[in-house]
């Protein structure tokens, strides 16, 4: 019996020892939005494959940026279209191995404190109403960040864009907007609805209209040269349904042709 007891020890060590050696770690850069439901991501996928995610998080331009000075990413989730063309345009993505991962939408904050309720946005509404005269209205910079991309899209669709410009107040990424708003020091914020969903501090008091930005899609790839097959398996396994309903529990969606190859 104590012989059995041995045999199988040694060879539940081997198994282990095996598991290990083959254990891969791949770097994900990955939006700044993404950063609660992609940590809850790598935690589940290193229990199910063994293998570990490092994970870096930024707007999705200074990821693009970094990947296109050499920075050895394995794969990049954008939080638009626009970064990961423009990587593809330099030939920095694998071929056939973009898709289209996640959706999401476009939201109105303010303080839980706050005064404001409710509200239904229309070309009618003026956002700079609802704010002090020295107050600015927290976004991601328009000029880069994609949730800023899109609130201008947005509110250019409103006819809004020349009158609020100028009271905006551009942070680094979305997250940095969000807390503008959850510290108080701005009274209103436009950020992504599953930001505020895992916000403590702010309560959404409007969605902005769909029809007036361009989906709010994710793209995922994997970058040019790499050639990692768990890296493969890591985007196969994202794609697939276990991820999903961890994207779900953040609140966010599938692509209505998800998954899709661009």
């Amino acid at each position: 019996m104590r012989h059995l007891v041995r045999t199988g020890l040694a060879s539940l060590s081997l198994l282990i020892a095996a598991t290990v050696a083959h254990a891969e770690e791949i770097t994900v850069f990955a939006a700044a939005s993404l950063t609660n439901a992609m940590t809850q991501v790598a935690q589940n996928y290193a229990t199910a494959t063994g293998d570990t995610l490092q994970l870096s998080f930024a707007s999705s331009s200074t990821l693009a940026r970094q990947i296109a000075a050499g920075a050895p990413a394995d794969l990049f989730i954008s939080a638009n279209q626009k970064w990961m063309t423009w990587l593809s345009e330099r030939d920095l993505i694998a071929t056939n191995s973009r898709h289209d991962l996640l959706a999401n939408a476009l939201v109105l904050i303010a303080p839980t404190d706050s005064n404001l309720g409710t509200l239904t946005i229309t070309p009618k509404t003026d956002l700079t109403k609802l704010i002090g005269e020295e107050d600015r209205i927290a976004v991601g910079d328009p000029e880069h960040v994609p949730a800023g991309i899109y609130a201008k899209q947005a509110l250019e669709s409103l006819g809004q864009w020349v009158t609020i410009e100028p009271r905006l107040a551009r942070a680094d990424n979305v997250r940095a907007a969000l807390a503008l708003v959850e510290r108080g020091e701005a009274p209103l914020g436009i950020v992504y609805a599953t930001d505020a969903a895992i916000a403590t501090d702010v309560k959404i008091i409007a969605t902005f209209p769909q029809d007036g930005h361009r989906p709010i899609i994710y793209p995922v790839a994997i970058t040019a040269g790499q050639t990692k097959p768990a890296t493969a398996k890591l985007l196969a396994w994202l794609l697939g349904d276990d991820a999903g309903m961890i994207f779900a529990e953040y609140g966010f969606n599938r692509p209505a042709t998800s998954p899709k190859t661009q």
